[in-house]
């Protein structure tokens, strides 16, 4: 069979990349096209545009890229319809997706989405535009499955593909970066996101002198982008190593997004970090509905890791959580405790094989 998949971020080719090996072991003559990064293009599948080049964060970002969005988006269906697959699947990036699964029901295409659009935070209506256009919705956050229910779809609930992931890496024995205690920064995965945060994080390098400070380098993110901000400071880059660097970190200050539960999945105590466009953050507040930014808090409905938001991002509340981080152990214990609960809550059920088998079963 052919499958044609779509991921545009980071998180959507580690996903993916899992997802492509999960499918040609079920199918053994699976021709895999896909948008995404390395991961799944090591995995197999035929890379048609790798994910760095797709990145646009934030309402003001997208406005200011639409002319590359609407060709990439004029692009995306002409390859489709030339490689005519038996199924497309799409894994998370709405702004994109919903476009192309819109466009893709009318052409007559099979379509399967993997990893769903946060509707419950905001935008809510889309879900009728889901309905319409997606023959399987495969969801992997608990409470989704019980939110579709609510509009009368169903959904299958597949586990969550970090869980897997994040078990496999505990396996591997830890690679030492530094002989001194390690604190971890994941400024995130893209450029703009890096020079919004990185800046306030490293200025924690003197706070805390006793620490070797590690960025974990992006894998699409050349070194020349870090070191703009590094300059003098003693802070050192690992490239493609996050989780080497997680295990090994006493704590991490992370971007928002899937870094921060696979740093929960880890069990790296962490402040999540979010600073972006004033603009962007003042849409995203009339819009979206959630308590939350880190999906840790989202999913365990309450506040399991201190999130720094704006103008709260800055060098003397950034200080003061990160100590406790270090130094509070009756707040490290607590966190612990929230960290095994949440693992326990996602369960442990093969995401990728999972996901894979009900594809396939779709597309027989």
């Amino acid at each position: 069979m052919r499958y044609y998949i779509i991921a545009g971020e980071a998180s959507g080719d580690l996903h993916g990349g899992n997802l492509v090996r999960a499918i040609h072991r079920q199918d053994s003559n699976a021709e895999i096209r896909c948008w995404g990064g390395d991961r799944m293009e090591a995995a197999g599948a035929t890379l048609v545009k790798h994910y760095r080049d797709l990145a646009f964060m934030g309402f003001v970002e997208v406005i200011k890229h639409l002319g590359t969005i609407l060709n990439n988006i004029k692009f995306c269906k002409e390859d489709i319809l030339r490689y005519r697959p038996d199924v497309l699947v799409l894994i998370d990036y709405p702004g994109f997706n919903m476009r192309i699964a819109e466009w893709a029901r009318r052409q007559g295409f099979r379509i399967v989405y993997y990893i769903s659009p946060q509707v419950w935070a905001w935008k809510e209506a889309r879900v009728k535009k889901i309905k319409r256009d997606v023959d399987l919705m495969l969801v992997i956050l608990p409470f989704e499955e019980d939110f579709y229910r609510g509009w009368n779809y169903k959904v299958t609930y597949v586990g969550h593909p970090l869980v897997e992931v994040i078990a496999e890496e505990k396996k591997k024995p830890v690679t030492p970066l530094s002989d001194r205690p390690v604190l971890a920064l994941l400024p995130g995965s893209r450029r703009q996101e890096i020079a919004q945060k990185l800046p306030v994080m490293l200025q924690m390098v003197r706070e805390f002198p006793d620490y070797q400070f590690i960025i974990a380098q992006a894998p699409s993110m050349p070194a020349a982008v870090y070191r703009e901000f590094i300059g003098n400071e003693n802070v050192l880059l690992a490239p493609g190593q996050t989780y080497n660097l997680l295990r090994q970190a006493k704590a991490a200050l992370v971007t928002s997004g899937t870094a921060t539960l696979e740093t929960a999945l880890i069990g790296t105590p962490q402040v999540v970090c979010y600073r972006g466009n004033p603009l962007s953050f003042w849409l995203a507040k009339k819009l979206v509905k959630v308590k939350y930014i880190s999906l840790v808090n989202l999913i365990m409905d309450k506040e399991v890791v201190r999130e720094l938001i704006q103008d709260d991002l800055n060098p003397r509340q950034l200080k003061t959580e990160l100590d406790k981080l270090l130094n509070n152990e009756a707040h490290l214990s607590g966190l612990k405790a929230d960290y095994d609960r949440l693992w326990h809550k996602l369960g442990n059920t093969p995401a990728s094989d999972t996901a894979a088998a009900a594809i396939v079963k779709l597309v027989s």
